[in-house]
């Protein structure tokens, strides 16, 4: 009595499949890759650079010296204490501003929210945040964000110069017979 031959179909059907999931996954990803905007901005880079102010009155009286008269300091323009970084807004410029203030990190603030002492945040369009006194008063100044290139493929860089090949030639045959 012969024995019949059946291979086991499990690993070749399991192996199949498991190479037609990855092709259908391939596709997907480098469809949704391809499809995506190409112009699409980059993120803003954050400065980890950003000097330091030392305030030397701040530093002595934290260390315990008393003033011996009252140091006059000049503020800063009020717009330049603030930096814009984001905007989220809609038609009724209602939404939120991602703001910098006096060089600290940036938070998020709500139109009418307190930015600082004296400012709210008064209204926001797609690039530009207005601040002032109250969300009722005029705006005091309106920040802009800032433009930004839009990013494409620079062509590459011109290859170095090569020199021309070195060709080595053979020595004369002359001179010697055999």
């Amino acid at each position: 009595m012969a024995a019949s031959y059946a291979p086991a179909r499990w690993p070749a059907a399991t192996a199949t499949t498991a190479l037609w999931a990855l092709a259908a996954a391939s596709v997907v990803f480098w469809g949704l890759r391809l499809m995506s905007p190409s112009d699409a901005l980059a993120p803003p880079a954050l400065s980890s650079n950003a000097a330091a102010t030392v305030d030397p009155a701040a530093v002595a009286q934290i260390l315990g010296v008393v003033p011996s008269q009252a140091a006059v300091v000049a503020t800063p323009d009020a717009a330049s204490r603030f930096q814009l970084l984001g905007v989220v807004a809609d038609a009724d410029q209602q939404g939120a501003a991602l703001l910098s203030v006096d060089g600290k990190p940036p938070r998020p603030f709500r139109v009418g929210a307190k930015v600082a002492d004296g400012y709210v945040l008064h209204s926001v369009t797609a690039r530009a945040a207005s601040l002032g006194a109250s969300v009722d008063a005029a705006p005091a100044f309106t920040l802009q964000l800032p433009t930004r290139p839009l990013a494409f493929n620079a062509p590459p860089p011109p290859a170095p110069e090569a020199s021309p090949p070195v060709v080595a030639t053979p020595p004369a045959r002359g001179g010697v017979r055999r």
